[in-house]
């Protein structure tokens, strides 16, 4: 008889784990004058469904998120919103707290931290250093005036 092996999301203690991380991560969201405005929601409980759902799913836990959300297609859903290097550091900031709260085995926490760290740097799509959160128009909105650029045709 063979054994399955865990998951990563049964390994380090499944919903409860990652309800725990995503509660600290959010207490320090909560208080971030940066970080706050990027949440629609007047209170955090729906981005909190949301991550736990996807941090679960993507760790080897249930599929609850695709069955509700679809396809997490993170890039696309954080493009409303201006995320540069700034949020992108205040966002990993709560998240190394969340993650050293949940006392993790060394190699379990480095291979938490290194994805988190992945995640969040291919989550920046601005290097403007303002104009965070979400703009009627989009991020481009929320950036100032754009730049039109037109074709020229060429000369005969």
């Amino acid at each position: 008889m063979s054994a399955v092996p865990l998951s990563f999301y049964d390994e380090i203690g499944g919903h409860d784990a990652f309800v725990r991380l995503v509660d600290a991560f959010y207490r320090g969201v909560a208080d971030d004058d940066v970080l706050r405005p990027m949440y629609p929601e007047e209170d955090l409980g729906p981005a909190k469904e949301r991550l736990t759902g996807f941090l679960e799913q993507y760790w080897g836990g249930p599929t609850t998120y695709s069955e509700q959300r679809g396809h997490p297609r993170l890039r696309m859903r954080h493009a409303p919103f201006h995320v540069n290097p700034d949020a992108r550091d205040r966002w990993l900031a709560h998240m190394r707290v969340a993650v050293d709260e949940l006392h993790l085995s060394p190699l379990h926490e480095a291979t938490l931290w290194d994805y988190l760290q992945r995640a969040a740097h291919a989550m920046v799509n601005t290097f403007e250093p303002s104009g965070i959160g979400p703009a009627s128009g989009g991020r481009d909105a929320a950036s100032g005036p754009s730049l039109s650029v037109t074709a020229v045709p060429p000369a005969d």
